[in-house]
């Protein structure tokens, strides 16, 4: 079977592995105050525009405040999503010993708890990246994102099902916990689900009282307008998040793997893994902070629990190095990136897009060999 231990020799897996382990090595020795300042910075940040935000809304009436107050929030929602909460619950600032930037103290402004994201993201899909069958976030268990997923009419609904997940996505990453099309398949039980579902509806029940009633509530008769501005900050968030995450994840070049081609896989294979399954969004400062620098997927997946700011300045490494061994490295803006992704998504929707009749890249065919 010719597949991903095929893209390299041993002896060059093994070198491969050795440069990139160095690399890390040398980001994470040099690591020190101007990262601490860097996330206080955005840390401060978010928090001026959230309060602006808010106090904004209580001149709502006037609808250039209430513009300028739903943009002011949507920014903070963003920032503490992607740069802060995100990146600091990876562990990428554990190191600091600072309780405020702990990876196992933190709580971001979603309703998904954020001790089930650190399982689902940090161990399951950092671990099992792109497995079929292993890394639930393909298709995030209610999407066709390969041809290695069984056909069945259910999938025809393909793009409503996409558009449905960015629009509320907080809410889809929040139950992607549940793993209910495991308990459909039978492989896990409702019962399992308790700890998860008690944990979900303690979160959730906080972040709708904050945002649907207490904050409206403070703005007397203006509530109404508050509600909408929270309700549209929030759908701003979503859909960045979604087609940052997505565009990181699915574009036609991104592949993807069976647990046996990556059984008993050594760190060499598992870097080549997290390069030929990520792909990079290009575009300056301001956009790969406001990605949480999930624009540097490949960077990120390779060191998850490096400071993010980091990434862009070992890109030109890892493409250089990926460069020297004859791999891709998937990068490109965002708009061809998003329209890549939808194509996918609805050509995923058809059965012709199935494994024996899909039109796929010589690569993909000899893997799939």
């Amino acid at each position: 079977m010719t597949g991903l231990q095929d893209r390299l020799t041993p002896k060059q897996v093994e070198e491969f592995g050795r440069e990139l382990d160095a690399l890390r090595q040398r980001i994470v020795d040099d690591l020190g105050q101007v990262d601490v300042d860097y996330i206080h910075s955005i840390i401060k940040t978010q928090r001026g525009l959230e309060v602006a935000g808010r106090a904004l809304l209580f001149a709502g009436f006037f609808p250039p405040a209430w513009l300028a107050g739903v943009g002011a929030l949507s920014l903070a929602k963003i920032l503490d999503n992607m740069e802060i909460g995100h990146n600091v619950m990876h562990g990428q600032y554990d190191w600091t010993r600072d309780p405020a930037l702990s990876s196992q103290r933190f709580e971001w402004d979603t309703v998904a708890p954020a001790e089930n994201w650190r399982h689902s993201h940090n161990y399951i899909h950092h671990t099992y990246t792109n497995i079929v069958d292993k890394d639930r976030d393909v298709g995030y268990g209610i999407l066709r994102m390969d041809t290695a997923q069984k056909w069945h009419p259910y999938y025809l609904g393909n793009p409503v099902y996409a558009t449905l997940l960015a629009l509320f996505f907080q809410w889809g990453v929040m139950l992607h916990d549940l793993e209910v099309e495991n308990v459909v398949k039978g492989e896990r039980s409702w019962a399992d689900n308790v700890p998860v579902l008690k944990k979900i509806v303690r979160k959730a029940s906080r972040q709708v009282g904050k945002d649907y009633v207490l904050f409206p509530l403070l703005t007397g008769p203006l509530a109404p307008l508050t509600f909408l501005g929270n309700a549209t900050a929030n759908l701003t968030r979503n859909l960045w998040a979604f087609a940052i995450i997505f565009c990181g994840h699915f574009p036609a070049d991104v592949e993807s793997f069976t647990e046996e081609e990556t059984a008993e896989e050594s760190r060499g294979q598992w870097y080549l893994r997290q390069i030929l399954g990520s792909a990079n969004i290009s575009g300056g400062p301001l956009f790969h902070i406001l990605s949480g620098n999930l624009s540097h997927q490949i960077e990120h997946h390779l060191f998850p629990d490096i400071p993010a700011r980091r990434y862009p300045e070992i890109a030109g490494e890892v493409r250089a190095i990926c460069e020297k061994y004859g791999l891709p490295y998937h990068t490109g803006p965002l708009r061809k990136q998003l329209w890549s992704v939808a194509k996918k998504i609805v050509k995923l929707a058809l059965p012709q897009s199935s494994p024996s009749t899909a039109t796929v890249d010589p690569d993909r065919q000899l893997r799939a060999a």
